[in-house]
């Protein structure tokens, strides 16, 4: 049995892809850093030291969009973009998990 298919991205322009592609990134290294999540030391620093990488990718595809003239965010198709790219899943690894009571 096939999985559900995903609904189809929004039309972006290269630098909004860019932009919704190095978000998700910066957000998979942050949720992998999360003290409250990890387990090990190494792990979130390989994932600190990739963060830096991530963030300038993020920086460079805002610096190409207001380059361009694109001085506003369409939130409503980013939001979309990245709820097709599981974004939200991604970006709950970031949050602080409920208290386990004992």
């Amino acid at each position: 049995m096939l999985p559900p298919e995903l609904p189809p991205l929004p039309a972006l322009t290269r630098a909004e892809s860019e932009f919704v592609d190095s978000y998700l990134e910066v957000v998979d290294q942050l949720g992998r850093i999360n003290p409250a999540r990890g387990t090990h030391t190494y792990g979130a620093l390989r994932a600190a030291q990739a963060l830096v990488a991530q963030a300038t990718a993020l920086r460079d595809a805002l610096t190409v969009m207001h380059m361009r003239g694109e001085s506003e965010l369409h939130t409503v198709t980013l939001a979309r973009a990245l709820r097709v790219l599981d974004g939200e899943r991604r970006a709950s690894r970031i949050t602080v998990p409920p208290e386990q009571h004992s």
